[in-house]
């Protein structure tokens, strides 16, 4: 890669008139595998269309060989008839990929592990029983004509030449695509393009998907990179949810590919704050306020050049409006405001302000909020300038 491509982050699709980029949200399995997160079964069915109407092509909706309740809603939410596709995970055992083409979905993932450390201390085999395994996994799910995505398990620590030849192996019995997981997120952008421009050129008519972690911080940016180098599809969650440190935030890649990328691939975004909420609270997992592209901080400005910069144009400090992402822009008064944000801000009760009134507000602000070490309060912006005003009317008369 050039310096200038490097730069210049645009995807390119193959053929104008399909998604360069598909995603499979997986916020029902990897997401509820969160340390300590359960989603009800209502709460799954809601998630699942909220997904569906933000427009993924693709939900992972359950394990079925877990049974029980796990089983009833994977049963339910093919029930819901949703537009997406929606898609069961399995183990590479006969079994259990059965028991989710019971439940009438219309595609199966089939996991297993590929890296050496992988094979050998857990499962305690060798690659040849790893190979014979995903064949006949995948001969079995393709015979019931349902989608087949093959998941390479620790694909980011596995022998290259290995990986490519699991690919291969899968595709000759028909899988449609290839995971390349990044089980413990060990990659950086710059070996994760460089690994999947490879897979994509040496396992052709096998799409590739990104499933990245984010242990180092890099989950999106290295899913993007994946993308970048040709992957066509992306597995993600809301907020981020996931094993240890999480997986690529689905919000982030989507807002990523549309702004990033220069790929608008025509999802609800202003569904995002909503969904990204629901979830939250599903998950016993608060937003905080600094999440990219759904926190409320993303659009909060207090720094006296940066409101006054959005004051006058808010592509200044925002990439995109809050509105996209179902949310409001909100100018908040502190510590490091000016004069330009207490004028506007009074503004919105009714208050006009001259500078010079402006800077002696501008004065009281500061001093409560260092006081109260935080941004000030409605309630505590009016008393200031209810104070004000009483000072100024005493020295008139």
């Amino acid at each position: 890669m050039t310096d200038q491509e490097l730069l210049d982050f645009h995807i390119e699709p193959d053929d104008p008139d399909a998604k360069p980029v598909k995603i499979d949200d997986t916020t029902l399995r990897d997401g509820e595998q969160t340390a300590g997160v359960v989603f009800a079964n209502e709460e799954k069915l809601h998630i699942a269309k909220l997904l569906d109407q933000l427009g993924v092509e693709q939900i992972e909706a359950g394990i079925a060989a877990m049974g029980g309740d796990e089983l009833k809603t994977l049963k339910n939410i093919v029930k819901l008839d949703l537009r997406t596709s929606v898609l069961g995970w399995n183990c590479a055992v006969i079994d259990d990929i059965k028991k989710s083409i019971d439940c009438g979905v219309d595609a199966v993932a089939i996991s297993i592990a590929v890296s050496d450390i992988h094979i050998q201390t857990k499962l305690r085999k060798d690659r040849q029983w790893v190979l014979d395994r995903i064949k006949t996994s995948v001969d079995y799910a393709k015979s019931r004509n349902v989608y087949v995505s093959v998941n390479a398990e620790d694909g980011s620590r596995a022998d290259f030449d290995f990986l490519v030849e699991f690919g291969l192996n899968a595709k000759e019995v028909g899988a449609d695509r290839l995971r390349f997981c990044d089980t413990i997120g060990v990659l950086d952008p710059f070996k994760t393009y460089h690994v999947i421009q490879h897979l994509v050129k040496e396992c052709q008519g096998l799409e590739i998907e990104m499933h990245t972690h984010n242990d180092f911080g890099m989950a999106t940016a290295n899913a993007m990179a994946g993308i970048k180098a040709g992957a066509k599809w992306v597995n993600a969650t809301v907020n981020g949810l996931g094993e240890r440190a999480g997986n690529a935030a689905l919000e982030e890649i989507i807002m990523a590919l549309k702004y990033i990328g220069d790929v608008d691939l025509g999802y609800q975004t202003k569904m995002l704050r909503e969904l990204s909420e629901y979830v939250a609270q599903a998950s016993g997992r608060q937003i905080p306020v600094w999440k990219a592209i759904v926190g409320t901080n993303v659009f909060a400005h207090e720094s006296g050049i940066h409101a006054d910069g959005v004051l006058k144009n808010p592509k200044t400090y925002e990439a995109f409006s809050p509105e996209e992402v179902g949310l409001q822009r909100q100018l908040v008064l502190g510590k490091h405001s000016g004069s330009a944000s207490i004028v506007a801000k009074y503004s919105e009760y009714g208050i006009d302000l001259s500078q010079e009134e402006a800077q002696d507000v501008l004065v009281e602000v500061r001093r409560m909020a260092v006081r109260l070490k935080r941004t000030l309060f409605d309630k505590e912006l009016v008393y200031i300038y209810n104070d004000y005003r009483a000072k100024a009317e005493e020295k008139e008369a």
